[in-house]
């Protein structure tokens, strides 16, 4: 195979990685530098990427953008708590993708990523001295199907053939070598600029399996900077006395100083923020304190807790029980992170690795694994939420368990409820909940063209398939007639982020009402399958009841019908089987007289032949 390089596209920098025999090596550019900036400016239609552009967002914003990854695979409904800081123009539609307007003219997250790709690409090529083609890429843990479609559009449009998308803390695992370990527990806490992931891995004989994962699609340094900026904002405010927010010149100044705010105050205990105005005189001065910057920051570092919690209690495991913690992401740098993090898992996390660096790095012993170099180390990664359909009564029939390990897929078989019936509608979900309207709608499609039957004689083989690359693939065949169809799911763009983020603390607060909201449906679903039962069972000639007989089964109808109209589950079972047993007697006679008349049938074939 030809040579594979690892990317990380990161919110603030990206970087690109090889393998340098039995080491990883980050790419060094003609500036010296391994990082990448991930801003992208314009200037005479040209773009512009990089530290080039990064210098630019002071002086040329309304055709410089930034943190563009926070938008992939986003609607304008996910951005409403973006807006306010973002000095570019992001426009859209709950319906579609959104679109940031820069140097006079819309482009997607997707094409704006491809950028930066294509200058990563650039940049090795002209290390390497031939032509590179193909890449790994690393995403977030907790990048919904949406986001993984857009970095492969990404990389698509960058001229780059995405060999797999890898998770970044599964990428973390390989650059700091554990898979020299013979077995162990790892977690790994990526704290990026955009979001947060916690991945916990179990390694076994050069296995790496992702136990568990969990995270915040919303948190990360830029969260950090908003909170300095609006200290910054909210005291240039009081002292001019005018609204600053809607001006993009200050805006930038104002997120620069944050940023070297937080960068200083990692390794200080206190700095100076100091915003010069369009001369270039101090219009702004003041100490900061690392006290009085945690004490600003600290509950946003500890919105990172919980999902640790959480995906420990997926895993089945005592914090004890971790044998390393490695950080991940440029923002674990600051010391508040780490104490918080030393806390959570009753131990001190590894930060040998420079935490810009180490994803990438972890990128490119994967390219190289994919490049036939490295054959005894083995990735296992999961998805993160449960995916099913909606059957019966709006109930969730799960097919992929969250956190099963991929690439996967799973088959459950299903049937028509209604005799005749030549179509069936297939509506994807994905989440925790018991009930299809409390979870996410990926996408609904039709199987037609079933040969009609009695209900519940059809088998419909509904069949999920996600790749390495976490992408859904759903196809249902009706298993007589052999018709299929098959869809890549493509989730909608209008998700929100509450919807995301929301999803597994839901499924456990609201576990015992979805539980019996689901019970209550199953039951009612029971109830009216055997009243349709019974009365074509009535309705059958040459079938004789007596009065007694008859006059038993109205009552138990009746009590079945008035417990469907109520909410106990429990009384609708009760009723349910004493109507099982009020008509089973009758469902004899039929059973009977129907084998007579089969007998009967066959008995005249075997005459006639005679």
């Amino acid at each position: 195979m030809s040579r594979v390089v690892g990317i990380d596209l990161g919110t603030t920098n990206s970087l690109v990685a090889y393998m340098d025999g039995p080491s990883p090596r980050v790419i060094v550019g003609h500036d010296g530098d391994k990082l990448v900036p991930s801003v992208i400016s314009f200037e005479d239609g040209q773009a512009v990427i990089g530290e080039p552009a990064k210098a630019r967002r002071l002086t040329s914003l309304d055709s410089t953008v930034y943190s563009v990854k926070r938008f992939m695979g986003k609607g304008i409904e996910d951005l409403s708590s973006e807006l306010a800081y973002l000095p570019f123009h992001i426009s859209g539609n709950e319906q579609e993708i959104v679109r940031i307007k820069v140097a006079g003219r819309d482009y997607t997250p997707p094409e704006l990523s491809a950028m930066i790709l294509r200058e990563l690409k650039t940049r090795a090529e002209s290390f390497f001295g031939e032509s590179v083609t193909k890449a790994v890429i690393t995403v977030p843990a907790y990048f919904n199907d949406a986001q993984r479609q857009a970095t492969k559009d990404a990389g698509k449009l960058a001229g780059l053939e995405v060999l797999r998308i890898v998770n970044e803390p599964t990428a973390a695992c390989l650059a700091y070598g554990l898979q020299q370990r013979h077995d162990g527990i790892v977690a790994v806490y990526d704290l990026g600029g955009g979001t947060f992931d916690i991945s916990i891995l179990k390694l076994t004989d050069g296995i790496f399996e992702v136990l568990s994962t969990s995270g915040d699609t919303m948190l990360g340094g830029d969260d950090i900077d908003h909170r300095l900026m609006e200290l910054i904002l909210g005291e240039l405010e009081a002292a001019s006395g005018t609204n600053l927010r809607g001006r993009p010149d200050v805006l930038g100044r104002v997120r620069s100083a944050a940023e070297e705010a937080k960068v200083a105050l990692s390794e200080a205990d206190e700095t100076v923020i100091v915003i010069e105005d369009e001369e270039g005189s101090p219009a702004y001065r003041r100490l900061l304190s690392r006290r009085e910057f945690e004490a600003l920051v600290g509950d946003l570092v500890s919105k990172t807790v919980q999902p640790c919690l959480q995906a420990l209690e997926d895993a089945r495991l005592a914090p004890e029980a971790i044998d390393e913690v490695l950080l991940v992401g440029g923002s674990t740098r600051v010391p508040l992170v780490r104490q918080v993090v030393a806390e959570t898992f009753g131990r001190e996390p590894h930060g040998e690795l420079n935490p810009d660096e180490v994803v990438a790095l972890g990128a490119a012993v994967q390219a190289d694994i994919l490049a036939g170099n490295t054959v005894d180390l083995l990735l296992l990664d999961v998805t993160p939420l449960s995916l099913g359909i909606e059957t019966m009564g709006g109930v969730v029939g799960r097919i992929i368990h969250r956190n099963s390990t991929i690439p996967t897929s799973a088959t459950e078989v299903f049937t028509t409820f209604v005799d005749g019936q030549t179509n069936v509608d297939i509506h994807v979900l994905q989440g925790e909940r018991e009930l299809a309207r409390d979870c996410r709608s990926l996408a609904r499609f039709t199987l037609g063209g079933i040969p009609p039957q009695p209900a519940g004689l059809a088998r419909i083989e509904v069949t999920f398939l996600i790749d390495a690359n976490g992408i859904l693939n759903v196809t249902a065949r009706d298993q007589r007639s052999g018709k299929a169809q098959t869809v890549e799911v493509t989730p909608s763009w209008g998700l929100t982020d509450e919807e995301i983020e929301r999803m597994l603390r839901e499924s456990i607060e609201h576990a015992e009402e979805d539980v019996s909201a689901r019970l209550l449906l199953e039951a009612r679903t029971e109830a009216d399958m055997i009243l349709k039962a019974t009365e074509k069972a009535l309705a059958e000639e040459g079938v004789e009841i007596s009065d007694e007989e008859r006059s038993a089964i109205d009552e138990t109808v009746s009590r079945v019908e008035a417990a469907k109209a109520g909410n106990d589950h429990h009384r609708l079972r009760d009723e349910i089987e004493r109507l099982n047993e009020v008509t089973k007697p009758l469902a004899e006679r039929i059973m009977n007289a129907a084998v007579k008349v089969a007998l009967k049938d066959r008995n005249l074939s075997e005459f006639s032949d005679d």
